[in-house]
């Protein structure tokens, strides 16, 4: 993490000299050979503290976004500015006042998930013609260019759903239930969407309840299986509803193989004990770090990351493999 820590700053002073030596005259020979007073160890690496960016997301305060927050939280820290942590808790108007009261606080930036683009397109395009910078994160990848975001840093939830589906088929499964804890979230649908494209049997896509009340998801996810003999494969679109359906195959003595999404302690010890096959891995930490970083950089350097296309962060996949060697990074909230 040091390390991480470190390169970012390097690259953050590096833009910066390369932004100060952009601005001199290629004919300019008045030092007459002197060196220049400004030197890589000499920038100050917390010019602009006093912006504030908002980060404004589907958050709840469960095991993944409390990951992102220590991103965002972290580059705050190593830039030397404020980022403002806005949690929707699945509540799309929330996010709508949350973004209207930062454009009108006079926001630095903004950095906004997408999980419902019919509520939040409209009021981050007000916030991007109104002159506040606008980073979309984790969902939002087919829509950011239309906002007019600098870019989106997250992953391809279609693509990663057809990595599960091809693992799937690995494991010989014929019927898989794709289970999904928030109702009307795009990027989990599309999470589904993606199973179903590359899987070679049946997947059926249904909402198993809340991570909020877990003891009601394990009991849905439970008759679900109870009801149908023939789903050999559970993929929990998120690392608590994929525990939910561990428990319930365990309840019922039901040999199911199951994946997930994201991680938590608790999932990674599965995975070790080879009671989950594997779990998506978006790398979240990034989404948080990355996001505020991006905007750091644009506001004060006039950078722009991706070139038109979104910083992917995912897929990746945990696996019996090699989750002991993230289990420590998982404990210290970076993973």
């Amino acid at each position: 993490m040091k390390r991480l820590k470190y390169l970012l700053a390097m690259l953050l002073a590096f833009s910066m000299v390369a932004a100060a030596c952009g601005d001199s005259s290629d004919g300019d020979d008045s030092s007459d050979g002197e060196t220049s007073e400004t030197t890589e160890a000499e920038v100050d690496l917390t010019q602009g503290s006093d912006l504030t960016f908002h980060v404004i997301t589907h958050s709840d305060d469960g095991p993944f976004w409390t990951v992102v927050k220590n991103g965002a939280d972290a580059a705050a820290a190593d830039l030397g500015i404020t980022v403002v942590w806005k949690p929707g808790v699945n509540d799309a108007q929330t996010m709508v006042q949350d973004i209207e009261a930062a454009v009108a606080e006079g926001s630095d930036g903004i950095g906004a998930s997408l999980p419902d683009p019919d509520a939040l397109v409209g009021p981050l395009q007000a916030a991007v013609a109104a002159g506040t910078p606008v980073i979309t994160l984790n969902s939002g990848s087919n829509d950011y260019q239309e906002i007019g975001a600098l870019t989106h840093v997250g992953q391809s939830e279609f693509v990663a759903g057809q990595g599960a589906g091809n693992r799937f088929n690995d494991a010989g499964a014929t019927k898989v239930l794709c289970a999904f804890q928030e109702q009307g979230n795009i990027g989990l649908s599309e999470r589904c969407e993606g199973l179903s494209d590359s899987f070679s049997g049946e997947v059926v896509a249904e909402f198993m309840g809340l991570d909020a009340d877990t003891t009601e998801q394990q009991n849905t996810i439970n008759a679900a299986l109870a009801a149908d003999g023939d789903i050999d494969g559970v993929l929990g679109v998120g690392p608590v509803i994929t525990m939910s359906a561990l428990r319930a195959a365990q309840d019922l003595g039901r040999v199911i193989t199951i994946g997930g999404f994201d991680m938590t302690p608790e999932l990674l010890a599965a995975i070790e004990a080879g009671d989950v096959a594997f779990t998506v891995d978006q790398q979240q930490y990034l989404q948080g770090y990355l996001t505020v970083l991006f905007l750091y950089l644009n506001v004060t350097n006039q950078n722009t990351v991706g070139g038109g296309l979104p910083v992917l962060t995912g897929p990746g996949f945990v696996t019996p493999d090699n989750a002991a060697a993230v289990v420590s990074l998982s404990e210290q909230g970076t993973r």
